[in-house]
């Protein structure tokens, strides 16, 4: 029996149909942009095996991080203690931060540096005595799989069978292109009403709603606006951060600045799970009492773990490294060249492109659901053809490694080239 098989006996695996999904590919050696199955099928991993691995796989600057941390101090408590990894880390992030993030809160996950920042807005207005229970947030949005998180997302059917158990959120439109002033004025409708404790959105490209984008510009309107009603803002980076919008965060292009900042994903350059959640100085605050119960009674197991913290301070190494900066713009044009290459094919509807990310909707006649079966050919098209990117619908994205190759970034082009025929 091999991995594949043993592998549908023992587990459950993520947004998975397992009536009536097949036996998944047994991966077993990764190297920079390319991995292997059992088989030895070789695949090119085009979205960075779910935006985490900007460095590509078996990076061995991250490798001797991690080998050297372990053999030093491979994890202790953070509930009544903190290590050197910890501390280097916090300093370290907080000098490419907006300037006004000051204070570090580690957790595990995209959903858990969510719901962190979710729990704290919250909290902040109860420890004040000031009721404010809701959330705003964007319609399509995803922000994670806890109960927060979930909430402030709007992807139906990912939330569907828990409505009645979740926080009260108020949806409102994406300000896309055209829709700026609608979004404003329903924006500011909603603020007036004194009812939110925060505004939480993923600034400048909603990842899993099909990489839609909007400006840097309508965005500083939006949290003027939440300042201005006493409404705090949040910064899911979770999918924008660490170059992939062409700087190193989403929020370096804008004017004004988030109150909270939540990152995982590429923190960790796609090695140990870890995350976490930023906050201004006036947030901090209104947590410092005498009384205990004020405090936020928050945690993981795993928080600030070092050899994760090892493994986040090699990736910022690499991140701001001159090849991997100049990687990050080299990518962003040869996708714009993609672009202008295949907007007017006659099955494309439209192409988007933010730093290393591109995206391109496919004509259909009728609305194609998130994994309807349009969307499972184009899936298995992409593998059968070894290349792996995980359509949303009808739109194909591209998030690719850093490290990629002209001639690996080509082949996935032409792959989806040819994915154009497939009715």
């Amino acid at each position: 029996m091999n991995l594949s098989e043993k592998d549908q006996l023992y587990n459950w695996h993520p947004y998975t149909q397992h009536q009536t999904i097949g036996l998944l590919p047994a991966i077993v050696k990764g190297q920079g942009a390319l991995l292997w199955d059992e088989e030895g099928n070789e695949y090119i991993d085009a979205i960075a095996s779910w935006w985490v691995n900007p460095y590509g796989h078996s990076n061995s600057v991250m490798a001797e991080a991690i080998y050297k941390q372990l053999t030093t101090l491979e994890h202790v408590l953070f509930g009544g203690f903190t290590n050197e990894p910890a501390v280097v880390l916090s300093e370290k992030l907080l000098t490419l931060l907006p300037s006004n993030q000051k204070k570090v809160f580690y957790s595990d996950n995209g959903s858990t540096a969510v719901e962190v920042a979710l729990k704290a807005a919250l909290q902040f207005f109860y420890n004040k005595k000031e009721v404010r229970r809701r959330i705003l947030a964007f319609n399509d949005a995803f922000h994670g799989d806890t109960f927060g998180a979930m909430a402030s997302s709007g992807i139906t059917f990912f939330t569907e069978a828990f409505q009645g158990s979740l926080v009260d959120v108020c949806r409102i439109p994406v300000p896309v292109e055209g829709q700026e002033l609608h979004v404003l004025q329903v924006l500011e409708e909603q603020l007036q009403t004194g009812e939110f404790a925060a505004f939480i959105f993923e600034p400048l490209c909603q990842g899993a709603a099909g990489m839609v984008m909007y400006s840097p510009e309508v965005l500083d309107k939006m949290i003027l606006l939440c300042r201005t009603y006493g409404v705090f803002t949040i910064a899911d980076e979770v999918m924008t951060g660490f170059g992939k919008t062409g700087k190193n965060f989403a929020c370096d292009h804008l004017t004004e600045q988030p109150d909270m900042m939540c990152f995982s994903k590429a923190l960790t350059g796609g090695t140990i799970p870890m995350a976490i959640t930023t906050f201004t100085q006036q947030l901090f605050n209104g947590f410092l009492d005498a009384d205990v119960n004020k405090a936020l009674f928050h945690g993981h197991t795993f928080t600030a773990n070092p050899t994760g913290c090892a493994a986040a301070l090699a990736s910022l190494k690499l991140l701001e490294s001159e090849p991997i900066q100049a990687n990050i713009q080299h990518i962003h044009q040869r996708h714009l060249a993609f672009s202008d290459r295949i907007k007017n094919h006659p099955r494309v509807q439209t192409t988007r492109v933010l730093g290393v990310i591109f995206a391109l909707e496919i004509c259909r006649e009728e609305q194609e659901s998130y994994y309807g079966d349009f969307r499972n050919r184009l899936y298995h098209f992409f593998i059968k053809n070894g290349v792996i990117l995980r359509p949303v619908g009808n739109i194909v994205y591209i998030l690719p490694p850093y490290i990629i190759t002209d001639e690996q970034l080509e082949k996935v082009y032409a792959i989806v080239e040819r994915a154009l025929e497939i009715n």
